[in-house]
């Protein structure tokens, strides 16, 4: 409930500081002109911060290539276009990305790290050895369940959450050693 609340405040926090970058920066608002190559001239790629009406060829071309009478030509060339973005869609775009990214991240920690310690700090170190003739290719964790279905203390949910999720590594494990070891895909 704790990390729910933290997580609203974190995403609210985030909204308010973007949306005071909602007044449009110079960085938002350009226009780009592609000019092809012209005689002996190479192609070039121009950008201005200008508004969209000064948007062509004579205010953003600088310095100008040609001379004269040549500028007409060499402007007819050139392609202009406005582009306008919002820099604060991209902040918050990319800070939920990174933000979610961290979260897959700390469970991805918690699934290889703190699980497998939680649980034989729980269920006791001897209980999940097996013996000899189970050891394969079934994980060190295959009878938690039946430790877990012996806890009367445990909620009810839990038990269940725990359960379909020993009987999806029991499946994954199965899929894995039809596919690598019989070489026969399940349907």
């Amino acid at each position: 409930m704790k990390s729910v609340l933290f997580f609203e405040a974190f995403f609210l926090a985030c909204f308010v500081l973007l949306s005071q970058v909602a007044a449009k920066n110079s960085e938002d608002i350009r226009c780009k002109c592609i000019c092809p190559p012209y005689r002996e001239i190479e192609g070039q790629i121009y950008k201005q911060n200008v508004s969209l009406k000064d948007c062509n060829c004579l205010h953003v071309v600088d310095p100008m290539p040609v001379d004269g009478k040549d500028v007409e030509a060499y402007c007819l060339r050139c392609e202009c276009k406005y582009e306008e973005r919002s820099s604060g869609t991209i902040k918050v775009t990319i800070i939920m990305y990174l933000s979610i990214l961290g979260l897959l991240l700390l469970y991805m920690v918690y699934l290889t790290l703190l699980e497998p310690m939680l649980k034989r700090r729980l269920f006791g170190h001897s209980q999940l050895i097996q013996s000899d003739d189970d050891v394969g290719d079934q994980q060190p964790f295959a009878n938690a369940h039946n430790v877990l279905s012996r806890s009367h203390s445990r909620p009810n949910m839990l038990n269940k959450v725990e359960h379909a999720q020993q009987r999806w590594r029991r499946q994954v494990q199965e899929q894995r050693k039809s596919v690598f070891d019989r070489h026969v895909v399940l349907s």
